[in-house]
Order: C-alpha cells, then structure tokens, then sequence
C-alpha cells in the first residue's frame, strides 16, 4: 500500500507539472496583453514597458517558467496583477465556499442519479427505463445558467421559499447545489444503470437467487456494491471539475467559490490568479482520484493495489 501511494504521488506531481507546462504555454500566447489590462489604454509605451519589466512579462519564455515553479514549490502562487493581493490568499479565502457547495452538490447528484439509474436497471427496456435515461439526457445536455434562473425563479422569486442569491446559511446553499445535482444526475443515473445491467448478469447474482435471497437482498447486498465502484471513480473526477467548473451557477447564485474568481481573472487575463485556480483544481482531481482507489478496496477486497 505505501509503495503504491507513493508511486501515485510522483505520477501526481508529474501530472501536476505537465498541467502547470501547458497552462503557462497557453497564457504566454495569448493574443491580449496583461500589461495593458494594468496600465490602461490611456498609458504611454513607456510605461507599459516599465510595468512589463517589473513583473517579469519581458523575460523568455523558460525564464519566466523557470521563475514560477520555483515559487511554486516554496508555496508562492505569485500576486494578482489587478488585485494586488497574494494568489495563495485568494484563492484560500475562497476554497471554503467551493468545498462546501462541491459537496452539497454531488450530495444531491447521488441521492437523484443513482435511484434513477437502479430503477431504470431493474426495468431494463420497459417504459420507465426508456423515460429516465431520457430524462437524464435531457438534464445533462440542459444548460447551466438556464436550470439555474428557472429555478431561482420559481423557489426564490416566487414562492420565496429560498433567498435570491448570497452565501452564509443552509437556505442559501440549497438553490446552487439543488441546480449542480439536477446537471449532474444524469451522468451518474446512465453510469448506474449501464453498471448495474452488467452486474445483474453476473453468475454470482445467479447464484445469490437460487439460493432463495430476497430481492432487495440480491439487489442491495450483492449487485449494488459491485455495481458502485465506477461511481466512485466519476466522483473523484467530479470534484476537480466542480472545483472550476461551476462558474455560472456560481455568478447567477453570488456564490464566492473559486470558479467565480476564475471568470474575474480571464475577463482580466490576470495570469497568476488563473494558473492558480487550474493548479486547485488539477490538484482536486488528482487527489479525488487517489481517494477513489483506496476506497475501492473497501467496497471490493478483490480489488489489489500494486
């Protein structure tokens, strides 16, 4: 086990560096200029220079790559151009909210997707099984700002059972993380179901039948822990993605989690913000899919970590 953990933290840390090589290439790039995002478009040459110079923008490329990883690895994410504030503070101020919305969120994704996809499996090719995976369909391929408005429409502008924006309570937490469940169902009621067909073929559920188990027996003993194990691994990928991708659901809600920094920092090109929050996240997903491989084992013992 700890060679094992060991070997996943070297291929993480690789993977980190490759994620951290292409973003920084793909920012150098890019057509806009930070420089004058800073100085503004009444500024003269000479002082668009000089603030290029000051932040380091007129060094090479591998300099200047060189210069941030070895920040990086001293725990210096450098400072926001526009903010002027350390990275690192920023982006810690937000996490909070980011965590705390990521797992109310995949909470309501698990309680709505998995029963869809164990209903739709125990009704395989009948009408209901037809009607979900529809069903699913439709709420993955729903846009985001869209199931968010409509439903701060109805629960908080109508009926007023939720308020209309703002983080610090539970009642602001149930819109956003409700809206992210219902996107996200779908893809783990299809997992589920596809999961849970194979599983139900299997000789041992055979088996667990002829022997005289009871239904929900065979289904909630036997299919069920063996039919989880990818849903484990798609909730490791989840939790990087959330961690970047809720940027609308997080500007219509004025949720102040890191996805909305992100959407500041583009709109801005303030370079360390944005390097900053795909490390997060490169990092969440690495670290949600190392969570997943050790918990595997416990759900499945023949499941072997070398």
């Amino acid at each position: 086990m700890a060679a094992y953990i060991v070997r996943r933290l070297v291929q993480s840390a690789l993977i980190l560096l490759g994620v951290s090589f292409i973003t920084f290439v793909l920012l150098y790039v890019l057509p806009a200029d930070p420089v004058r995002q800073i100085a503004g478009r009444s500024a003269t040459a000479a002082t668009v220079e000089s603030i290029r110079q000051q932040l380091g923008l007129d060094q090479p490329f591998l300099v200047q790559y060189g210069n941030y990883l070895w920040n990086l690895v001293q725990g210096d994410f450098g400072r926001s151009y526009l903010q002027k504030t350390e990275v690192a503070e920023l982006l810690f101020s937000r996490l909070p909210a980011t965590l705390l919305l990521l797992v109310a969120a995949i909470g309501c994704e698990l309680l709505i997707g998995l029963p869809l996809g164990i209903i739709a499996a125990l009704n395989r090719g009948k009408a209901i099984d037809n009607g979900l995976m529809l069903t699913s369909f439709l709420t993955v391929s729903a846009p985001q700002f869209v199931v968010a408005l409509l439903l701060l429409f109805v629960f908080a502008v109508k009926l007023g059972w939720f308020p209309i924006g703002g983080y610090g309570t539970f009642a602001h937490l149930v819109l956003p993380a409700v809206t992210l469940g219902i996107l996200g169902s779908g893809w783990y009621s299809r997992i589920m179901r596809s999961s849970m067909v194979d599983v139900l073929r299997a000789d041992f559920i055979r088996t667990a039948r002829a022997k005289g188990l009871g239904r929900s027996k065979v289904i909630l003993g036997h299919a069920l822990p063996n039919a989880i194990l990818p849903i484990i691994a798609m909730i490791g990928i989840d939790i990087g993605l959330f961690m970047s991708g809720i940027v609308v659901v997080e500007s219509v809600f004025g949720w102040p989690g890191i996805g909305q920094l992100a959407w500041q920092a583009i709109q801005r090109v303030d370079i360390p913000i944005i390097m900053g929050v795909t490390l997060v996240s490169a990092c969440g997903i690495v670290i949600g899919n190392l969570i997943a491989d050790l918990i595997s084992p416990l759900i499945d013992p023949r499941i072997k970590l070398r």
